[in-house]
């Protein structure tokens, strides 16, 4: 399958791209600067230059793929507006990207956050999030799950709040930034809420099932450990940074401050018993140990 892919640079679509090529297909990638494309180029997939507002350029790729696989995020968190601006280019980006696929029968695999639910692990049958600070982003996958209605074989792919290779990634490394920054390993509230987590390399292997297998409409959770404990995240970068442990206030993290301090345990035992998928690679606080000071 020759495919489209978004984000295909990053830390997670980095690893996307290296298990599509090794698994038969070949990848066409977007990528926004010179050295983007070299990086694309250096893992074996096609560069096509253009940004994730380029929308002539995202027809452009969606005509020339078998498939599309939605990854590329702005992920500025600096302000509300910011994080509003990055919501709406990348709204814009999944609906042109559906509207080139309509009526093709081609497999559109997005990604979106998994839910958090009052009590218990989210699963794949709870709605994606729709309200919040990136509502926005669930309603646009929301978006693109209607699309199996329009000839579409589109499907999400739910990531938790950490996706991590060798210590970094996600909310996880959030946290290790700013305790970099501050000299302090801080965690908002009392830090006994949970956060589910997945290794990069293991999220790779599902987005490829899904562009593969899922049917349309459906959604998966790309979830190894079900919810580590912020507590726990922050004690284990501390120790490795050598920085105390603090609780800290949840305005400290802006926008993503009430996202930071929910409980949001995440199950994906659907997902393994559908997909077959299996995470095998080190889970979040085994990973965190990859850190120095």
């Amino acid at each position: 399958m020759r495919v489209f892919i978004t984000g295909g640079t990053g830390l997670i679509g980095s690893a996307v791209v290296a298990e599509l090529l090794g698994n038969g297909h070949t990848v066409l990638a977007l990528a926004r600067s010179d050295a983007s494309a070299q990086a694309v180029s250096a893992a074996g997939a096609e560069p096509i230059r253009g940004a994730l507002a380029d929308l002539d350029v995202l027809r452009v790729g969606a005509a020339q793929a078998d498939g599309v696989l939605h990854l590329a995020f702005a992920n500025d968190f600096s302000s509300p507006q910011a994080l509003a601006t990055a919501v709406a280019e990348e709204s814009a980006a999944l609906a042109t990207l559906g509207e080139a696929l309509l009526g093709s029968d081609r497999p559109f695999v997005a990604c979106s956050g998994t839910p958090a639910v009052p009590g218990r692990a989210s699963t794949e049958a709870d709605p994606t999030p729709t309200e919040g600070p990136v509502g926005g982003r669930g309603r646009a996958v929301a978006g693109v799950l209607d699309l199996a209605s329009r000839g579409v074989r589109s499907s999400a792919v739910r990531l938790p709040r950490t996706v991590h290779n060798e210590g970094s990634g996600g909310f996880a490394g959030v946290l290790t930034g700013i305790a970099r920054r501050s000299g302090v390993s801080g965690y908002p509230g009392d830090g006994t809420q949970r956060w589910p987590a997945v290794h990069a390399l293991d999220a790779a292997v599902l987005f490829r099932l899904a562009l593969e297998q899922a049917p349309a409409g459906t959604v998966w959770h790309a979830v190894d450990d079900e919810g580590d404990q912020v507590r726990d995240i922050a004690a284990v970068i501390g120790r490795r940074l050598g920085l105390p442990v603090e609780p800290v206030p949840v305005d400290s993290y802006g926008p993503l401050g009430v996202i930071f301090a929910a409980d949001q345990p995440a199950s994906s035992t659907h997902t393994r018993q559908t997909l077959g998928w299996e995470p095998k690679h080190p889970s979040l606080l085994e990973d965190l140990e990859n850190l120095r000071p």
